[in-house]
């Protein structure tokens, strides 16, 4: 298991305009989901974990290890970082050699280069255009290479900015059933999202961010109960949450089971009333 610790982690890119305000956060084992408002900070925070930005103040620890003396190409063999934007690290001319030079860098070769490639490629719906220029995709397709690529380097750590924007409903569950493996297998991951429907079902854990600063933590369901937190986060709240409330139902929904199982109580006492 990986563990990532930032300590009160500040960043500006321009003197006097922080974005980063102290920033205390311990990442583990399992999912967690980074939410909050466009210009929170999310995306600035993500990109300290792997060395692409470095704190003006405090400090990140990878299993205990201050990462500053770390080149970037060090801890990327322990971090992998998926970008909103698939372009901005895409560039070979064919899907198997973009997802094929991460792990080359890393030494991997013949055999197992080709082990890698074919399952990272299969995991995320691309065995089909290995050869294809993936400049040539759909924008849903070159996410999911940019994730394939990160994938085949097999870091214990990963960061997934929007993973499933743009997804129709197939990738969507590609994308969800390759977090749930990953899970499974012990890694440590970080993802960065707007669908909060998502949230709800997916993720055992959820940060609030908002200004730069960590406005709450902790599990999905007693967080995305809070009118006033989501207010403050400004986000939307799941569709079954919003929808349990419309019905006037007791207690929150904040996923589609809780909705379900909810309405399933609300028959039962309704029954047994006009039974009494």
């Amino acid at each position: 298991m990986t563990r990532i610790a930032l300590e009160g982690v500040t960043f500006a890119y321009a003197p006097g305009v922080p974005v980063l305000r102290g920033i205390s956060l311990t990442l583990g084992r399992g999912a967690t989901a980074l939410v909050g408002p466009n210009g929170a900070g999310k995306s600035t925070l993500a990109k300290h974990l792997n060395g692409i930005l470095r704190p003006d103040s405090g400090r990140i620890l990878l299993d205990g290890q201050d990462i500053r003396p770390r080149s970037i190409s060090r801890l990327a063999r322990s971090v992998g970082y998926v970008f909103q934007d698939p372009d901005e690290q895409i560039f070979q001319p064919m899907v198997w050699e973009e997802v094929a030079a991460g792990p080359r860098a890393l030494g991997v070769s013949g055999a197992a280069l080709d082990e890698r490639v074919g399952e990272a490629l299969e995991r995320t719906g691309l065995g089909e255009v290995g050869r294809a220029n993936p400049h040539d995709l759909a924008l849903a397709e070159r996410r999911r290479v940019a994730v394939a690529a990160v994938l085949a380097m097999a870091t214990p750590a990963l960061v997934l900015d929007e993973p499933t924007m743009g997804q129709d409903a197939q990738g969507v569950d590609l994308i969800v059933a390759l977090i749930r493996d990953l899970v499974e297998e012990g890694r440590t991951l970080l993802a960065i999202t707007h669908d909060m429907d998502l949230v709800a079902e997916l993720f055992p854990r959820v940060v609030f961010l908002s200004d730069g600063r960590v406005l709450a933590e902790g599990p999905p369901v007693d967080l995305l109960a809070s009118e006033n937190l989501l207010a403050q986060a400004g986000v939307h709240e799941p569709a079954a949450l919003a929808l349990g409330r419309a019905l006037r139902l007791p207690e929150p929904t904040p996923t589609e089971a809780h909705l379900v199982q909810r309405l399933r109580g609300s028959a039962r006492r309704a029954s047994a009333g006009e039974g009494g």
